[in-house]
């Protein structure tokens, strides 16, 4: 389907003769004898391009151009037949891709709109290849969780938030029980399952404004932003249960049970990251001395320790 067109100008003979010449060149050709109807449909649905004279009663084309750039991505080609009231470098310096001087020859005004358009979709794949070259930045690639680099940057901004507003803010640290073990029994393509699984149930845990992580290996962390400790501890608890209740089969005929050990706690806003993230590891570590597969929470600043088994 091609793209979107709109001709803006006061001449109905004008406007008509571009709009059809444009259908069939394979455009979606719409027409406005005004400025003020030009911005209602742009605003309702935006167009690819918009085609409009420079001269016409009430608003004219330059201050819509303006108006469009501002609200939208549409791109604007402006014409008019008084070249010595205006110039290129005035309509280029408002945002408009093009000018055109009439009367213009439909298939020079073709070509024009052919090379706007062109440009237009060579910049927005640049943009997708960027987004995705900064996504793949910040994403592990086999888990497709944030990875740890994005991690500490983030922690830093939800720190920084958490102080300003006086919201609490805590932290888990997740790591995989014997997974050693489990890669050593049945294979690292396995033990990648696992990997993946468990961060699909991750995920499914967690509400829209937390954040999960691949730490590192086998270790995983959530930020989990306006939460309490105890609150924490209520989502690490459901992560830690989803993931017991989850069956692999890493062999024909055998399933097999993997479980986590959680650490909990909540940020102090007179200290730094390091302090913060060891003091969630600290929990992770209680979990696993006293035999894995649970939760433990400890507290700021006296270190206060509180577990929850199964």
């Amino acid at each position: 389907m091609g793209q979107r067109i709109l001709i803006v100008d006061d001449k109905l003979d004008i406007r008509d003769s571009i709009c059809e010449y444009m259908r069939l060149a394979g455009f979606r050709a719409e027409t406005a004898d005004n400025a003020e109807s030009a911005l209602d449909r742009i605003r309702q649905a935006p167009f690819d391009l918009m085609i409009a004279d420079i001269e016409m009663p009430g608003l004219g084309g330059l201050d819509l151009t303006r108006l469009v750039k501002k609200d939208t991505s549409t791109d604007v080609i402006v014409m008019t037949g008084y070249s010595q009231n205006y110039s290129y470098e005035d309509a280029i310096n408002i945002g408009a891709s093009d000018f055109v001087i009439k009367p213009v020859r439909c298939e020079e005004l073709l070509l024009r709109v052919r090379r706007v358009i062109r440009e237009r979709e060579l910049t927005e794949e640049r943009n997708r290849m960027l987004e995705k070259l900064q996504m793949l930045a910040i994403t592990d690639g086999l888990t497709a969780l944030f990875n740890s680099r994005h991690f500490h940057s983030q922690l830093e901004l939800e720190a920084d938030r958490s102080s300003r507003y006086k919201h609490p803010l805590s932290l888990l640290l997740i790591d995989i029980d014997r997974f050693k073990d489990f890669n050593d029994a049945f294979g690292h393509l396995e033990g990648d399952k696992v990997l993946v699984r468990f961060s699909q149930i991750l995920k499914s845990c967690l509400r829209a404004n937390d954040s999960a992580y691949r730490y590192g290996g086998e270790e995983f962390t959530v930020i989990l932003p306006e939460t309490s400790a105890e609150e924490a501890r209520t989502v690490a608890q459901r992560i830690r249960l989803a993931l017991e209740a989850e069956r692999f089969t890493p062999v024909a005929g055998r399933r097999v049970t993997n479980t986590i050990s959680i650490g909990v706690t909540e940020y102090c806003p007179i200290e730094d990251m390091p302090t913060f993230i060891r003091r969630a590891d600290e929990a992770m570590y209680i979990s696993k001395q006293n035999g894995r597969n649970r939760v433990s929470v400890v507290l700021p600043p006296a270190a206060r320790v509180s577990n929850s088994t199964i």
